[in-house]
């Protein structure tokens, strides 16, 4: 009985003690931060597909242009770990005639290239080797949970800035804060280039300039001040 009471008290003491917060004079002010930074690593997705009417010689052809990807790709420098396959399908393509149909085997990679400079070099290579297929490029920076950081202290002091700046002119000040929720967001630009297949000769390869841009990495939050 004496540890119900208890615990009635308790549990009645933190309701009074939040109401009483919740009467505070407070301003509740949302902050942003926001940062750009040039991306020092990429993570490029490509293919290799093969098409024919034996299944067995489909998949033997596709392989060994995998095969010679894979080597080149360590030859030019890459680390195991920065090559995944993502991607493997062998299966039937039909020709819109009545029971006739073709073979497709395909197999997707991924590969994470720390020197941007030699995306140009890598790709051409790939080409080479007789890849048919780039979906795309995702530029990444390898200090973003650093910089996640700095962007949440630039949106606390703009929300504090902005306490301030509604507080001054009531001739109040700002107090601690009372409760602070946070959302923020990361974005990484995607290039999408050269999206389907390649002919087979190197100079094939569309020419357009190739920009890395700039990730920009922002946080959001909302805190509400204890007026005094």
């Amino acid at each position: 009985m004496r540890k119900i009471i208890a615990l009635w008290l308790l549990s009645f003491g933190l309701f009074a003690q939040a109401q009483d917060i919740k009467s505070l004079p407070q301003i509740t002010v949302s902050g942003e931060g926001k940062m750009k930074v040039v991306p020092d690593y990429a993570v490029i997705s490509f293919g290799v597909e093969t098409q024919g009417k034996e299944a067995a010689e489909v998949k033997k052809i596709n392989d060994a242009t995998v095969d010679g990807v894979l080597r080149f790709l360590k030859k030019f420098g890459l680390a195991a770990h920065d090559m995944q396959t993502t991607r493997v399908h062998l299966g039937r393509i039909y020709t819109g005639e009545k029971n006739k149909f073709n073979y497709q085997a395909i197999q997707n990679l991924q590969v994470t290239l720390r020197d941007i400079k030699q995306y140009d070099a890598l790709v051409m290579g790939l080409v080479d080797q007789g890849i048919n297929a780039l979906s795309g490029v995702e530029f990444k920076a390898t200090k973003l949970e650093e910089y996640k950081t700095q962007v949440r202290k630039l949106a606390t002091q703009d929300a504090l800035k902005r306490a301030q700046d509604y507080t001054a002119p009531l001739q109040q000040k700002v107090g601690k804060a009372h409760q602070i929720s946070e959302t923020g967001s990361v974005f990484f630009p995607t290039v999408q280039r050269a999206e389907g297949f390649f002919a087979k000769e190197a100079n094939a390869l569309p020419q357009e300039t190739f920009a890395i841009g700039e990730i920009e990495i922002t946080a959001q939050v909302t805190i509400s001040f204890v007026l005094e």
